[in-house]
């Protein structure tokens, strides 16, 4: 039996061009939701949109900096315009990499918390107007990284530290206001911005990752776009200011 836990509903997920971004994007649009996909690559963006369309769902293409406040609230006017009201918002769009904190490029720091943490927020700030008025949900996607500690990832674990307690904060505040805000920390993913991570830093020591490996591998994307698709929907009505992890037991 196929859901339709969306069906007529409007979503809105950055990052959407590949990876976990796609993979929500798809999840959300595969259960009748129509979807306005966001990414920084407009062609990677058009690419989900398309994929969406040819399995007979409705997807939008959209370019954003998440990172520039201007851009965020253009790209979500332009989703509402062309979809209608979004009652979900999934946060997706991340960078990161390896680095010696004692001689990381400021220009590094910057961008990484530019993303992860202002980003999630300008989205947040933009949808929010269009969730009040009339109820709706939030997914941030943080990291096992922003729950413990990791060498050489200091502006990654401070970026999804604090999309853990941002997600907090607003789940607080719009707690009697009809919108939900939850958030979930996933550990090791087979996405492309694994592919970011796979070059230590001069004098690194690679037994200090050990505590960030698990048995059981990578996830797939899919698996953790499952789990957003859960929380997005009625079925997670009971859930606001959540910290959900799926990480192959990480932080347990």
């Amino acid at each position: 039996m196929s859901l339709t836990r969306f069906a007529g509903r409007v979503a809105i997920v950055t990052g959407a061009g590949s990876g976990l971004g796609r993979a929500t994007a798809k999840a959300l649009a595969s259960e009748g939701a129509a979807v306005a996909c966001l990414d920084v690559v407009a062609e990677a963006a058009e690419r989900t949109a398309a994929e969406i369309a040819s399995d007979g769902g409705r997807g939008r293409a959209e370019r954003v900096d998440v990172a520039d406040p201007a851009s965020a609230r253009a790209a979500v006017s332009a989703s509402a315009g062309a979809l209608g009201r979004p009652s979900i918002l999934v946060n997706c769009a991340g960078v990161g990499r390896f680095a010696n904190a004692h001689d990381m490029p400021f220009d590094d720091w910057q961008k990484i918390i530019a993303v992860n943490l202002t980003g999630t927020f300008l989205m947040c700030q933009a949808t929010l107007p269009h969730l009040l008025d009339g109820g709706g949900n939030i997914v941030n996607v943080a990291s096992n990284a922003g729950l413990m500690g990791q060498a050489y990832s200091a502006a990654y674990c401070a970026s999804k530290g604090g999309v853990v307690n941002l997600t907090r904060a607003l789940a607080e505040e719009y707690l009697e206001r009809g919108v939900r805000v939850n958030c979930v920390a996933p550990g090791g993913i087979a996405t492309p911005l694994q592919k970011a991570f796979y070059e230590l830093p001069d004098g690194a020591d690679p037994k200090k990752l050990d505590k960030v490996r698990t048995p059981y591998g990578n996830s797939e994307p899919e698996e953790i776009a499952a789990l957003i698709a859960f929380i997005a929907s009625d079925q997670g009505r009971y859930m606001t200011g959540s910290i959900v992890s799926i990480d192959g037991g990480l932080t347990m």
